[in-house]
């Protein structure tokens, strides 16, 4: 019976099969079969590099120079000099630090609470996706959404004077503690889903037989939790509330719509104190070079974080 299958040699390697005009397949060259890979990625990382590399390049230029629109007057670091001198710098890197901490902290005590009940509770579990609906909302919305229940349709102060909290309606920004609640309010109800998710995740990743020779062993579902899914989850949370409070130094949204910084800048975070440096007073060198030391900052706190996590971790 014949057959167009090659024949393999004794050593058992096919040989090449010629084309039809009867010339064997041209092979690629090792420096080219080595390239290829890179040449995929070259177009994602040609894009990444133009909207990551380059604008960051040009705020550490700009940092560097006093620009009044099209007036630039070298100034060299003179510009982070007087912004170290700045108390309003300082006080917007306070209350980004205060609010964004109490945010990360509440963001995190309720997702893994929410975690340890939607991972066990079969009724809860089949709920999970109402978790994450405030996740879907754009951040501007859900700013206009807590604006109007706060301040603008005190449906917060209608409902507080129902049950005899309060007697009258509550000025919101009037008192420093309770602007920086709306704030926090707001960010916590938004962003928790996105902690609670990767929690939930982490728990579903574990072993089962870890968990199930606990439960032989007679400890209950909260000791399993605390003293053998918790460990096990610390680099994901870790890393987690890493992303979360990188994020959380950006806060701006929630500031530009509900607060604008009031009262007296008591909420005046980073990301606005730039907004307002840049696009306000247009003294867009100063706001670049605040830019760059937040960046900076961020970058130093998250990498001393994750590294003394995972380094515990391996003790």
């Amino acid at each position: 019976m014949r057959t167009d299958a090659p024949s393999v040699p004794a050593g058992g390697v096919a040989s090449a099969t010629p084309d039809r005009s009867g010339n064997p397949p041209r092979r690629r060259s090792p420096a080219l079969r080595k390239a290829f890979p890179y040449l995929l990625l070259a177009p994602a990382m040609i894009y990444l590099l133009a909207i990551t590399l380059y604008p960051g390049l040009f705020a550490i230029y700009q940092s560097l120079f006093v620009v009044k629109f099209l007036n630039w007057t070298w100034t060299g670091l003179g510009n982070y000099s007087q912004i170290l001198q700045d108390r309003e710098f300082w006080a917007a890197l306070g209350n980004t630090a205060l609010i964004g901490g109490i945010s990360l902290t509440l963001q995190t005590a309720i997702a893994l609470t929410l975690a340890y009940f939607a991972y066990r509770d079969p009724l809860i579990r089949g709920w999970r996706i109402i978790f994450l609906m405030p996740m879907l909302f754009m951040p501007s919305a859900v700013a206009f959404i807590w604006k109007l229940a706060f301040n603008d349709g005190r449906v917060i102060s209608d409902l507080l004077m129902s049950v005899g909290l309060v007697d009258g309606n509550v000025d919101w920004l009037a008192s420093v503690w309770l602007a920086r609640m709306t704030l926090i309010v707001a960010d916590v109800w938004q962003w928790t889903p996105f902690l609670f998710i990767i929690f939930v995740a982490a728990l579903q990743g574990q072993d089962q037989e870890i968990e199930e020779a606990a439960r032989l062993d007679g400890a209950s579902w909260p000791e399993i939790f605390w003293n053998i899914s918790l460990p096990m989850m610390r680099p994901v949370i870790v890393v987690a509330v890493t992303l979360r409070g990188i994020d959380i130094t950006t806060m701006f949204t929630n500031v530009f719509v509900m607060t604008q910084g009031t009262p007296g800048g008591a909420t005046e975070t980073m990301s606005y104190f730039i907004y307002r440096q840049g696009f306000r007073m247009f003294n867009f060198g100063y706001a670049s070079a605040a830019s760059v030391l937040m960046l900076i900052l961020t970058i130093i706190i998250a990498q001393t974080v994750v590294k003394r996590a995972f380094h515990s971790g391996k003790k």
